[in-house]
């Protein structure tokens, strides 16, 4: 299973997406004074390096679960801190990336047709959503045929070394190995399946958006608006790394996997920030190009966060046995549900 076949060709279009967004031709746009970069860039190169450890302690921590228990995904206490963490990024999404993307979309600056005719940020947030279910079940549904064909394929050769034999017994004994082969092994479960999926297209979300933050961030030559960003966006990235960091941990990756899916989702912001600083001086947020293809980044952000967080991270857990037979249990998830909603809401007050 390819642990990054969702993240690749997102990074891939972004990368290529960058150079439309350095040409500004519109009149929208506004040029800060000199006096304000050499401060500007001390604040970028601050907000870097705070987003990135907050990023990877939230992402990492997690899967410490081994050395703190009480973290760990069989803990009551892991289902409040992953609802908080589902609250960050439905709020995002609903708070933070979809008014983005209107304003985007709707700016001045763009022709009024057909722009303004039509709510695109809507349209292509919900194309995103509905993306995001196709790809969601259908990766199931392929990873989940690709099990089970192995572990028909190991009852068909238990079977033929069963029926070899001269004993009755000895075929049973090999029918109750292939049994557990097929059951016990835990990272070839349908469960484990759908979780690693889960995992992956919540990546391909928190990468788009990540993206743009940090692009938009460290093109920016105001002190005044990256200031409160700093804060804001550590305790983002926190938070949601967070519910990646408990989607991976459930999702049993292997060392490597996990690695690789760790330092991406830690770097995305950061390297976005870099590449923002190093386009600041050609770079202009208002100028059409820029506009449009933010805004439909945007949008599907918005989407595909807003889906994974109601279906697969909060319906998931909500449903789950375990909160379900728990009133307390219950009652503490969807507190924290609203906890990390609202915080993440307030923030939008600043960021």
């Amino acid at each position: 299973m390819n642990k990054l076949v969702f993240l690749l060709p997102i990074t891939l279009l972004l990368i290529l997406l960058l150079p439309a967004l350095t040409h500004a031709d519109c009149s929208c746009d506004l040029d800060q004074e000199d006096g304000k970069r050499p401060r500007a860039l001390s604040l970028k190169l601050a907000a870097l390096f705070s987003i990135l450890t907050a990023g990877f302690i939230g992402v990492y921590l997690p899967s410490l679960g081994k050395w703190l228990p009480f973290i760990s995904p069989e803990k009551n206490i892991f289902f409040v801190i992953k609802a908080f963490a589902a609250g960050v990024i439905l709020s995002t999404g609903f708070i933070h990336i979809l008014p983005d993307a209107f304003e985007n979309l709707t700016s001045p600056c763009l022709n009024p047709h057909p722009w303004q005719d039509f709510p695109f940020a809507g349209f292509f947030a919900m194309v995103a959503a509905i993306g995001t279910l196709v790809i969601d079940t259908v990766a199931t549904g392929y990873y989940n045929r690709i099990h089970n064909g192995k572990v028909i394929e190991k009852l068909a050769g238990a079977d033929e070394e069963g029926g070899a034999g001269q004993l009755h017994v000895h075929t049973h004994a090999n029918h109750g190995h292939a049994h557990g082969m097929g059951t016990s092994v835990p990272d070839e479960g349908e469960d484990l399946i759908r979780r690693r999926v889960i995992s992956q297209v919540l990546e391909v979300g928190i990468v788009v958006h990540s993206v743009i933050i940090g692009l938009s961030l460290g093109a920016s030559d105001d002190p005044s608006t990256i200031r409160p960003l700093v804060v804001a966006l550590s305790f983002h990235q926190f938070f949601e790394g967070m519910g990646l960091g408990g989607c991976l941990v459930q999702a049993k990756f292997k060392i490597r996997p996990m690695i690789t899916m760790i330092v991406f989702f830690s770097l995305t912001t950061p390297v976005g920030i870099a590449v923002g600083i190093g386009i600041s001086s050609v770079y202009h947020e208002n100028s059409p190009k820029a506009l449009i293809v933010e805004g439909i980044l945007n949008s599907g952000a918005a989407g595909i966060l807003i889906y994974m967080a109601l279906v697969d991270l909060l319906a998931e857990d909500f449903m789950n046995p375990k909160i379900q037979s728990n009133t307390t249990l219950l009652i503490m998830t969807n507190i924290a549900l609203l906890v990390g909603a609202g915080c993440m809401s307030l923030l939008a007050k600043w960021a």
